[in-house]
């Protein structure tokens, strides 16, 4: 218990916490009674009974663990009376399991005022937009979406945490987990594509989506994007430029990466770098430009949020590349610096330029391995954009090996230089 603690250490330690309950407190009791007022609700909880049952939640935490299971039990008792008292004329639980909320959250601002201050207004947007969720999930979300999302869930935080994170194979290549992993990163890239295109049309929605996942994994993303493309034929040229669109995020996020890895190198890259991103920026946009009527014209999805067969398919098909990079990798050794960096570009071409930066070469000969590993992973991009069919394929397959040229042209420019 904290009743004998001088009042400076009460005043420096929990006035924040005793601040952010009752502030919490009074946000939600505003909403509670705004809601009691527009309802004509008998609720017996309002503006004044949620910021006072937020206070008992810091008094109670703030005097020990005792008070606090009576403090929590009062108000668990006082919920439970509640909705006895009402559950004949309005059903529902919404009002006393808020007021348990707050309870907890008040006990909880007295050690982490800040989460509890965010998770007050959690609380509040969640009361305030019943009706939005409630026409989200009977009337916008269709129940072949519901399944996807249920599936997509099951995916992350059922299977992936139980698969186990080791190789099994001598050239440690093949990990369950990783190659879950790859399958998940489609199947969540296309569902935020398929979200992105019902929100915003496929004029903006997949475009934004494709620039954001190309950070996350522009492989990914174009294996993704080709399978929209596949479920709906009429998107295709939109898909096409999204992922051509996930090539600028990869340059980015890769000079990003070289800056902090090895920084030293950044200089003699500068060019190669910034002509690769030129490149994937004015092909991008002649893509939106050549297609943008098509592009406008898809509003609404079509199909599944996600194909899981197609994500295994492209799963696969960085395993066998990542493996054939590591029995490459075993055969050469790491002498075999531009051998090496294909091998692991292969599978990722950021992965390979940390593990260049990890060996001691000059500026050219990184750059040229930098090369190696960028072509090596644009085999694979092409691969993966065949999933989309010829329509998707071709411009995004043109687009993908135009900017790995223009990276090779001017890595060698910049060694005769």
């Amino acid at each position: 218990m904290n009743a004998d603690l001088p009042m400076s250490t009460f005043a420096s330690a929990q006035l924040f916490g005793i601040l952010a309950a009752l502030g919490g407190g009074l946000l939600v009791g505003v909403q509670r009674e705004r809601h009691k007022h527009e309802h004509l609700s008998t609720e017996p909880a309002g503006v004044r009974t949620f910021a006072l049952v937020a206070l008992v939640g810091a008094v109670a935490a703030y005097l020990g663990a005792g008070m606090q299971w009576l403090g929590g039990a009062v108000v668990a008792a006082l919920a439970v009376v509640s909705y006895m008292h009402r559950a004949e004329r309005e059903p529902g639980l919404t009002t006393e399991m808020a007021l348990f909320a707050t309870y907890l959250l008040g006990a909880l601002a007295m050690s982490a005022s800040t989460a509890a201050a965010g998770l007050f207004v959690v609380l509040a947007v969640l009361l305030q937009t019943k009706q939005a969720l409630h026409h989200f999930t009977r009337s916008a979300l269709s129940e072949r979406e519901l399944s996807d999302a249920l599936l997509l869930a099951a995916s992350v935080l059922v299977i992936l945490p139980l698969l186990p994170d080791r190789a099994f194979d001598p050239y440690e290549a093949l990990n369950p987990r990783r190659i879950w992993l790859f399958a998940v990163m489609v199947m969540g890239i296309n569902a935020i594509g398929y979200i992105a295109l019902r929100a915003l049309g496929a004029g903006r929605g997949l475009l934004l989506a494709g620039f954001l996942s190309g950070f996350i994994s522009s492989t990914a993303t174009i294996a993704a994007m080709g399978q929209r493309a596949r479920a709906d034929p009429s998107a295709a040229s939109a898909c096409a430029a999204a992922a051509l669109l996930s090539t600028i995020a990869t340059t980015i996020q890769l000079a990003l990466l070289i800056a902090v890895a090895a920084p030293s190198m950044l200089q003699p890259l500068a060019l190669p770098l910034g002509l690769t991103g030129a490149a994937a920026i004015l092909i991008a946009a002649l893509s939106l430009l050549r297609h943008r009527g098509e592009t406008d014209a898809a509003n609404q999805p079509k199909g599944r949020a996600f194909n899981p067969a197609q994500a295994l398919l492209f799963a696969g098909i960085v395993t066998l590349a990542a493996f054939v990079g590591a029995v490459l990798r075993s055969w050469i050794g790491t002498g075999g610096v531009l051998l090496a960096a294909a091998a692991v570009g292969f599978a990722d071409v950021h992965a390979a330029a940390i593990s260049i930066s990890q060996v001691h070469v000059d500026g050219g000969t990184f750059a040229f391995a930098l090369a190696a590993a960028h072509s090596a992973n644009c085999v694979v991009k092409c691969v993966a954009a065949g999933i989309g069919g010829r329509t998707f394929a071709m411009p995004v397959v043109t687009g993908v090996i135009a900017i790995n040229l223009t990276l090779l042209g001017a890595v060698w420019l910049t060694s005769v230089l």
